[in-house]
């Protein structure tokens, strides 16, 4: 074998060998809950570490590769696996630094435009639509709200390109993610984009009760660490295996790293086409993300499993947990009957309440129950057809402090009771979403419409508390909306 023939030959037997440990992994469930166990772990560490080689060989020898006639989307091919087995490690851990790594190689795809001339090929249009989907889905969950937007439009541009020049080919599937995707932005939209869904320090603890809140941890040996996510609607708002109601939640569930990554140009170009990624990380198999991509200083995610339309066996599988059509009731029967952890439990209203039900549809605006767990203040709005504009910033301020000194006393009055030994979640937002629907006189009058907490809560914070119940008389009535509230 010459020398010009040996590093073309040892970079397809790379490319051949990745291959086919990716295909040991491909369907590996991608939650953690259905046997991602370590023979999983076992198994992703020996497609990574093939991924890496074959990723640094090929930057070591871009120009003899080049020569002997490697093409570009094959840079992209393989950058593009890369990023899929970040996120779906993503998906199995619910560690940031993936979901992070994911974005610095579709991020580097996309503005070096590896797929570039994908027109001539239908084989590789497919690889770059596929690119799309899954950065879009990156995007999404990382709060990159303009790189979304460009993305949309781009890969709509995309489909009708391909439409045009592969008429042979139906791209009907394609056109219906295409749909999705305008769908469930424009329904996320609809979220006032003040603060971000997920838990900010900045945002979302509160000063005065930040030592009950680690006096309180310190004496609990229960921990929140996994949360099953998944939700029923006809014709729900969705992106592949995301729903609106649990994309709300799995963002709910995740840290906002406190640095600058969102103001962060991770990659650079260079004139040989090299991936310049300025992280420091890429190439290596254990990643280490410097301090302006994440935060050490936060705590771990919970594990979570998003699970779209799981039978009931399903469900059995993943956490010996029942859903029935008669929801409340099955879940009464679960709690207490646990095996191994602790349930707790949020349960949604068998139905909304709203002062103008025909101006909402739950179908396209998701479930009530998420958005107030999610944006417990623009819940509150909807609920009561109340509208800011870029007039009233003063007034939505003035709410939003009205909100966090009570979320802060019910975390002080939370962490001191003697009958909470779990604080899971935002419990706050429970509290809040639970009183302001049990008050609001416009509701039927019956259980249907008040969300359940298994465990109960504390009476301290019963909708009547006097920690409760005044809180929303002074936000309705700063709001001008307290006519629509029973107040005792």
């Amino acid at each position: 074998m010459s020398k010009e023939e040996v590093v073309p030959k040892t970079f397809r037997a790379l490319v051949e060998s990745a291959e086919r440990k990716f295909a040991r992994v491909r369907d590996a469930p991608l939650h953690p809950y259905g046997g991602s166990g370590p023979q999983y772990g076992h198994f992703f560490h020996k497609v990574f570490k093939a991924y890496m080689r074959l990723w640094k060989y090929q930057q070591e020898n871009r120009a003899k590769l080049m020569e002997s006639g490697l093409q570009r989307w094959e840079i992209g091919e393989i950058a593009s696996r890369i990023g899929q087995l970040y996120f779906n490690q993503y998906l199995r851990t619910s560690e940031a630094r993936f979901l992070l790594e994911a974005y610095i190689f579709y991020d580097a795809i996309f503005h070096r435009k590896y797929f570039d001339g994908s027109a001539k090929d239908r084989g590789i249009r497919f690889k770059e639509l596929r690119f799309y989907a899954r950065f879009l889905m990156v995007s999404l969950i990382l709060n990159r709200v303009e790189m979304v937007k460009l993305l949309v439009e781009r890969f709509k541009e995309l489909v009708d390109d391909s439409k045009v020049n592969f008429r042979g080919t139906n791209f009907k599937e394609w056109k219906l993610v295409v749909q999705e995707i305008v769908r469930f932005t424009k329904a996320d939209s609809a979220v006032l984009n003040a603060r971000p869904l997920r838990y900010t320090a900045s945002f979302d603890s509160y000063p005065a009760s930040l030592p009950y809140v680690a006096r309180f941890h310190a004496k609990r040996l229960l921990k929140f660490r996994d949360a099953l996510l998944t939700s029923y609607h006809r014709n729900e708002v969705k992106f592949a295996e995301f729903t609106l109601d649990t994309f709300r939640m799995l963002q709910c569930l995740e840290w906002e790293s406190s640095g600058s990554f969102y103001q962060k140009h991770s990659v650079e170009s260079r004139e040989n086409g090299v991936l310049a990624d300025q992280s420091a990380s890429s190439g290596l198999i254990d990643m280490n993300l410097i301090a302006d991509m994440s935060d050490p200083n936060l705590p771990p995610n919970p594990k979570k499993a998003v699970l779209y339309r799981p039978s009931a066996t399903q469900l059995i599988a993943k956490r010996n947990f029942l859903l029935s059509a008669d929801i409340l009731t099955a879940v009464q029967v679960l709690h207490g009957a646990e095996r191994g952890e602790r349930a707790a439990l949020f349960l949604s209203p068998l139905r909304p309440s709203f002062k103008n039900p025909s101006g909402v549809d739950i179908a396209q605006h998701g479930s009530q129950f998420t958005f107030f767990l999610a944006a417990p203040l623009q819940a509150f709005c909807q609920l009561v057809d109340y509208n800011f504009n870029n007039d009233d910033m003063d007034m939505y301020n003035d709410t939003e402090n009205i909100l966090s000194t009570a979320f802060s006393k019910w975390e002080e009055i939370l962490c001191t009771s003697t009958d909470l030994d779990l604080l899971f979640f935002d419990v706050s937002r429970f509290i809040f979403c639970r009183a302001v629907l049990t008050l609001f006189c416009l509701r039927e009058k019956d259980d249907q419409c008040l969300p359940v907490c298994i465990p109960d809560l504390p009476k301290s914070v019963a909708v009547n508390s006097k920690a409760v119940q005044p809180v929303i008389t002074r936000l309705a009535s700063h709001l001008k909306v307290a006519d629509y509230f029973s107040f005792s």
